[in-house]
């Protein structure tokens, strides 16, 4: 009797205790999230269409897009937005490659799109204001030189305006392409893709919407984001000194002028898939980098004891606080089993977090199914994609380390849009612990000679 107490409030207990904390944390809101997603989004919100559509200016910044920008146009050109009601601006900051050869050839292709292309610093903030003050458009919407938009993203995204008045600001939903991760690749490389896919669908339709139901939309995608004009002149414009300068012009309007930032859940902006896992380690460095850039700019009001009421505190104590325990437990799991814990009993606490982890991930995977309802061919390819749900918790761990890196990095290097790729950290990491080694080495020559 005493063996079986001792199990259950000593080592189960307190073993149990820590793993509440992701299900408290993180599991048990998603639940929530995801069925207040279900019984929101089960009917079609009706979508009035104006007699009169508006003027709209879409800025594209360009950077050595020589290779993905003819696409890029030809997606605006294929539209089903009228054509004389789109401004195409081309902010090329300092391109060294034929994007002006490119640009060219899509105005011979497509002689009935307005487009006019300006130069500008270097930087794609800098590139960005430059072309907010050439805009004319009721709108402004600002996509990426690398992807393309879905037929109806543009018309779904100006309705969205034209239905709510008390909207400032829009950000589309960035799906990358099912095409591109539909081609032969490694297994490897095609499990990394997919589940890329799955997170992206899940972070937006899903996480972005919740966000959006409060006027907590964390960030605005850069690549792809919408504003009313004269909203948009009322900040102050993209922040040229940080590499987050989507986040930042969300704080901005959400925080500094009060207005409401959303998503649109029926605008869809394609990207290419993930390359390798050096770009995803890259990707997710810069984002957590930038992320933290702008949170210090409008610290003034994060206090723990805010926790409840302010969902910037929630939202920076889940994704940064709580990622130390979270990879420092990692390791003293391995511990406990010498203190006297059974692997099996800690084999059991992760096999019950991974198996929570896989019912948020197809509570979610029901929601987006759900809001892809207008996109037959992108719901078909989630729907048969359904057993990333299994594999993404893992994922999602490799995510975690890497914006633990991130933070780690931020404290020590220059902030920079190229964080250092994995293959060269990793190459410094060996090149650290071979001088530590010579190092200790040579104390040990030197106390062997005394």
């Amino acid at each position: 009797m005493n063996y079986w107490l001792d199990l259950t409030f000593l080592k189960m207990g307190f073993w149990i205790t820590w793993a509440l904390i992701p299900v408290i944390v993180e599991i048990f809101p998603a639940f929530l999230s995801g069925i207040w997603l279900l019984i929101h989004n089960w009917q079609p919100i009706k979508v009035i269409t104006p007699d009169k559509l508006p003027l709209i200016s879409l800025i594209v910044p360009i950077y050595n897009s020589e290779t993905t920008l003819f696409k890029c146009i030809r997606s605006i050109a294929n539209s089903s937005y009228p054509k004389e009601l789109i401004q195409i601006i081309l902010a090329d900051n300092q391109s060294t490659d034929n994007s002006f050869a490119v640009y060219d050839q899509a105005q011979t292709e497509f002689p009935e799109l307005n487009i006019q292309l300006i130069h500008t610093e270097k930087g794609k903030a800098k590139a960005l204001n430059a072309a907010v003050y050439s805009s004319i458009g009721t709108y402004v919407i600002n996509i990426d030189s690398d992807g393309t938009l879905e037929k109806k993203a543009l018309m779904n995204m100006v309705l969205q305006f034209e239905n709510n008045p008390q909207i400032a600001a829009l950000t589309g939903v960035i799906l990358p392409e099912p095409r591109m991760i539909k081609a032969k690749h490694s297994w490897g490389l095609s499990l990394l893709q997919r589940n890329e896919f799955f997170e992206y669908a899940q972070a937006f339709l899903a996480g972005r919407s919740i966000e959006s139901r409060h006027n907590q939309l964390f960030t605005m995608s850069g690549a792809f984001s919408a504003f009313r004009r004269s909203y948009l002149l009322d900040t102050f414009l993209y922040n040229t000194e940080t590499i987050g300068e989507d986040t930042d012009m969300t704080f901005q309007i959400r925080d500094r002028l009060k207005d409401q930032v959303v998503i649109c859940t029926k605008a869809i902006f394609f990207i290419e898939p993930i390359e390798n896992l050096n770009n995803l380690y890259r990707q997710r460095q810069r984002w957590q980098r930038g992320e933290i850039e702008v949170v210090q700019q409008y610290n003034q009001k994060l206090k723990i004891n805010h926790f409840f009421s302010n969902f910037l505190v929630r939202r920076m104590l889940i994704d940064h606080t709580f990622l130390f325990p979270k990879m420092i437990w990692l390791f003293a799991s391995f511990i406990l089993v010498f203190l006297g814990y059974s692997w099996r009993l800690l084999l059991l606490s992760y096999l019950l977090i991974y198996f929570l982890y896989v019912l948020v991930s197809f509570l979610n995977f029901v929601c987006v199914h759900l809001l892809l309802r207008d996109f037959p061919a992108e719901r078909k390819f989630f729907s048969s994609i359904w057993w990333v749900g299994l594999s993404l918790p893992f994922y999602n761990f490799i995510c975690s380390w890497i914006r633990f890196i991130g933070i780690l990095n931020s404290m020590t290097q220059k902030s920079s849009w190229n964080a250092p790729s994995f293959n060269k950290e990793v190459k410094s990491v060996k090149q650290v612990f071979k001088q530590d080694r010579q190092l200790f080495k040579r104390k040990l020559r030197k106390k062997g000679k005394k």
